[in-house]
C-alpha cells in the first residue's frame, strides 16, 4: 500500500478560487455525473479513431442510493484510470484530465462532447461526504486501484480486484448532509441537473407492463417486469438539426422542458452557430402576462448537455430573460460570477448574436404571415417595446416589424403610421402629434372625441409603453407623443378652423369664477376652451410630462425611483360651446348653477375614474334628485 499527500497546484488554483469556487453544496451531484460522462466520452472518441481496442458497447453511468450503509454511488463504465493517472488527475488538485485530453486530441476531439476543463469537480463530493472513495479500472488493462480520502490532504492508493472496466466513486455521506440518502433528493437533482446528459443515466427501477399473453382472460392482470429506470434523454431537440425537426417536434420538447406549462409557445427560434463560438439552443415565445416580475428565469442554461442555471441574465439580452428554452454552449464555464460575465468577449458575442437572431426571426415571421404576426401581437409586444427600450441594435431592426395597434384595433407599423397622420396630427411647432391610450375602457369618451375629429388613436398599454414613448421621442424626429387624456386635444393639435366662442367676455368671467370657486378644494386649474359644441361639457385632462412621470414612477424606471410619490395634477377644461354651458348661465338661481356645475365636474372627475367614496354617493344621490 503507498500512502502520500495530495499535491495542491498553486499555479492552477488561484484561477479557480477567484471564479469558479463553488457556491451550492448540491451541484456535487452535476459534477460527479459530469465526470462520469467524460470518462464514458472519451472512450467512445478512442474508440473510434482505433486508439481504445476495446467493445464501446452501449454504456450507461448509474446512481446508487443506500441509506443503511449510508453512501451514494455513482458508476461509468468508460475509460477508468490506472495507478498513474489516480496519482496525476485526482492527486494533484486542478489538474484537468479533460483538458489535457482535448489538447492530446484537439484536432480530432472537437465534437467529443468532453465536459470538464478544471479538474476540481471531483473535490466537490467533500461537500456531502466525510470520506470518498474511487474503484477504478482502465481500458487499457492495467491493474485495477481503490484511492481513499477522508478529506484531509491523507491519501491511501492500493490495488483492487474489480474486474470491469471504468469507474465507481463511493461518497460516505456526512451526518449533515444525509439529505443525499433520500431518493427523492436524488431523483430532483439528476432531474434538475442531469435531465438532458448524453449518456443514459439509470436510477432505480421502474415498472412496465407488457401484453397479455395469447389465450388470456379479459380480466387477467397483465404481465411486468422490472426495468432499469433511465431519467434521461440523451438527445434532445437543441442537439439536431432544424432540418430533422417538425414542428411537432419543437412542441413535443417545450412539453418536456414544462411539463406543467399547459400553454402552448407562439413560436421558436432556433439557434445553431459554430464560429466564432459553439452554441445551440431552442428559445420559444411563451404568451406574456403584463406582470414582467412573473416572467423571468425560464431560460435553461447548458454546457455540453450539462444544466448550469436558470438565471441567465448577462448571457441572454435582458429584454429575452422572458422567453423560455434552452442555451447550450461549451464556452460559458459552468460556474461563472455575474462580473465575469460582463467581461467576457465570448459572452458579449453570444449575446449579441441571440439578439440579432431573434430580430431576424420576428422580420421573417412578419413578412411570411402578417396577419398571423398581428394576432399574436399583444402576447409578445411586452417582449418586444422592452427590447427597442434597451437594446439599439433590436430598436434599429424592429422599426421594419414592431406593431402600433390602434383603438380601432388595426395595427399598423411606424412607417404607415407616419403617412397616415402627417398632415393631420400637427401641432403649433410643427411637431407631429401621436395620439395614445393606456387604457380603452378609462380613456373611452376622450377617444371618441379624437375619432370624430378624424384623429388616429394608439393603444399603448403595455406597463414598457410610458418608457418606450421616451426612448421613441428621443429617437424620432419631430415627433411628440401625447395621451388621448392629457390636456385638451385641440390644444395639441391645429384647429382646422376657429371655433367662435358663444359666451361674452362678461359671461366667460362669470362662468370661470362660479367653476373655479366649485373645485377650488380640489385643487385643480380651470381653462376655458370654445371647442366644438359636440365635445363634453366638462373634461378632465392632465399636464403630458407629470402624468408621464407618475407613469414611471409606478413601473420603477431608474432615477425617478426614491422621489416619493408625485402629486396627481389635473386641468379642468370647460367647452364654452356646450349646450349645458349656456342653460347653466341661463339658470335664474344660484344653488341651481351650483348644482349643475357640480355635477358636470363629477361627471368629469368618474369618466377618470377618481370619484369614489362619499362623493362618489353623493353624485348618486343629486343624479337621482335631477331626474325626478
Amino acid at each position: 500500500m503507498e500512502k502520500g499527500k495530495i499535491n495542491v497546484s498553486v499555479d492552477n488554483i488561484f484561477p479557480l478560487i477567484k471564479k469558479f469556487l463553488y457556491s451550492d453544496q448540491e451541484i456535487f451531484l452535476r459534477e460527479l455525473i459530469s465526470n462520469a460522462t467524460d470518462a464514458t466520452l472519451k472512450l467512445k472518441h478512442l474508440s473510434s479513431i482505433g486508439e481504445a481496442k476495446v467493445e464501446y458497447g452501449s454504456p450507461i453511468i448509474e446512481v446508487k442510493v443506500d441509506k443503511e450503509k449510508k453512501t451514494l454511488r455513482i458508476i461509468d463504465q468508460g475509460i477508468g484510470m490506472s495507478e498513474e493517472e489516480i496519482k496525476k488527475y485526482i492527486n494533484e488538485v486542478a489538474f484537468s484530465g479533460a483538458e489535457e485530453f482535448l489538447d492530446k486530441y484537439k484536432d480530432k476531439a472537437k465534437d467529443s462532447g468532453i465536459i470538464g476543463h478544471f479538474g476540481l469537480g471531483f473535490y466537490s463530493a467533500f461537500m456531502v461526504a466525510g470520506k470518498v472513495e474511487i474503484f477504478t479500472k482502465s481500458y487499457t488493462d492495467a491493474p485495477a486501484v481503490h484511492w481513499s480520502c477522508d478529506g484531509s490532504p491523507e491519501f491511501s492508493l492500493e490495488p483492487h480486484d474489480k474486474a470491469d472496466r471504468g469507474t465507481e466513486i463511493v461518497l460516505h455521506i456526512s451526518e449533515d448532509a444525509t439529505t443525499y440518502l433520500e431518493e427523492s433528493t436524488i431523483q430532483r437533482l439528476l432531474n434538475k441537473y442531469n435531465k438532458f446528459m448524453p449518456i443514459p443515466i439509470k436510477f432505480g427501477t421502474r415498472t412496465e407492463t407488457l401484453e397479455k399473453p395469447e389465450g388470456a382472460k379479459e380480466d387477467d392482470p397483465a404481465p411486468t417486469q422490472e426495468v432499469d429506470a433511465i431519467i434521461n434523454n440523451t438527445n434532445p431537440a437543441w442537439t439536431k438539426a432544424p432540418a430533422d425537426l417538425q414542428k411537432e417536434d419543437y412542441k413535443n420538447f417545450y412539453r418536456e422542458l414544462y411539463p406543467m406549462q399547459f400553454d402552448e409557445p407562439l413560436f421558436h427560434i432556433h439557434l445553431n452557430v459554430d464560429y466564432p463560438f459553439n452554441l445551440t439552443g431552442i428559445l420559444f415565445f411563451p404568451k406574456l402576462s403584463n406582470d414582467l416580475s412573473m416572467q423571468k428565469d425560464r431560460i435553461q442554461l447548458y454546457q455540453n448537455q450539462v444544466f448550469v442555471t436558470d438565471n441567465v441574465e448577462g448571457i441572454v439580452p435582458e429584454f429575452l430573460t422572458m422567453l423560455k428554452g434552452v442555451i447550450d454552449s461549451p464556452d460559458i464555464p459552468l460556474n461563472v460570477s455575474r462580473s465575469y460575465l460582463q467581461s467576457d468577449t465570448s459572452v458579449k458575442k453570444i449575446t449579441s448574436y441571440i439578439t440579432r437572431k431573434v430580430a431576424d426571426k420576428l422580420q421573417s415571421l412578419f413578412k411570411e404571415d402578417r396577419k398571423d404576426f398581428e394576432s399574436k401581437w399583444n402576447d409578445i409586444k411586452v417582449v418586444i417595446e422592452y427590447g427597442m427600450l434597451t437594446e439599439d441594435k433590436f430598436y434599429e431592426k424592429a422599426q421594419k416589424f414592431a406593431l402600433y395597434p390602434t383603438t380601432d384595433e388595426e395595427f399598423v407599423t411606424y412607417e404607415e403610421l407616419e403617412a397616415r397622420i402627417k398632415d393631420l396630427h400637427t401641432n403649433k411647432d410643427g411637431k407631429t402629434v401621436i395620439l395614445y391610450a393606456s387604457n380603452k375602457d378609462q380613456q373611452h369618451g376622450y377617444i371618441e372625441q379624437a375619432k370624430q375629429k378624424g384623429y388616429t388613436v394608439l393603444l399603448l398599454d403595455s406597463p414598457i409603453a410610458p418608457h418606450l414613448i421616451q426612448k421613441l421621442e428621443a429617437e424620432l424626429k419631430d415627433v411628440q407623443f401625447a395621451r388621448v387624456d392629457a390636456d385638451a386635444v385641440e390644444n395639441l393639435i391645429k384647429k382646422e378652423e376657429s371655433k367662435v366662442s358663444k359666451l361674452d367676455e362678461t359671461q366667460r368671467t362669470e362662468l370661470k369664477t362660479l367653476v373655479e370657486e366649485t373645485v377650488k378644494p380640489l385643487g385643480y386649474s380651470v381653462q376655458a376652451e370654445d371647442l366644438n359644441s359636440d365635445s363634453l361639457p366638462f373634461m378632465l385632462t392632465e399636464p403630458e410630462f407629470m402624468r408621464r412621470m407618475k407613469d414611471m414612477q409606478q413601473t420603477g424606471s431608474g432615477g425617478i425611483m426614491g422621489m416619493g410619490s408625485m402629486p396627481d395634477m389635473y386641468n379642468l377644461v370647460v367647452n364654452t360651446n356646450h349646450p349645458l354651458i349656456g342653460e347653466i348661465l341661463e339658470s335664474k338661481t344660484e344653488k341651481k348653477r351650483k348644482r349643475l356645475v357640480q355635477q358636470g365636474v363629477d361627471l368629469a372627475r368618474l369618466s377618470k375614474g377618481i370619484l369614489k367614496g362619499k362623493e362618489l354617493a353623493d353624485f348618486i344621490a343629486r343624479s337621482v334628485e335631477m331626474i325626478k
